[in-house]
């Protein structure tokens, strides 16, 4: 599986994003939450929200699920 390099803007202002988790989580903050940066996709985990996220492009986290889906991964 491969991917296309993107470049991650150096710094992103996550106090504007809207955090999801799945509608699978159990409502225990033991999941990750995920967000919508336009081009990107920021990751976070849902018990230490105060850590900074992880951000990837749009396709990484496509081919992510993807592959999940697929059994793959």
């Amino acid at each position: 599986m491969s991917t296309p390099r993107t470049t991650v803007p150096l710094y992103v202002d996550f106090a504007l994003a809207r955090w999801r988790k799945s509608s699978y989580s159990g409502g225990a903050n033991d999941c990750v939450e995920i967000a919508d940066l336009g081009s990107q996709m920021a990751v976070r985990d849902s018990k230490d929200v105060g850590l900074r996220p992880l951000v990837f492009s749009r396709s990484a986290v496509r081919a992510l699920v993807g592959g999940i889906a697929d059994g793959l991964i």
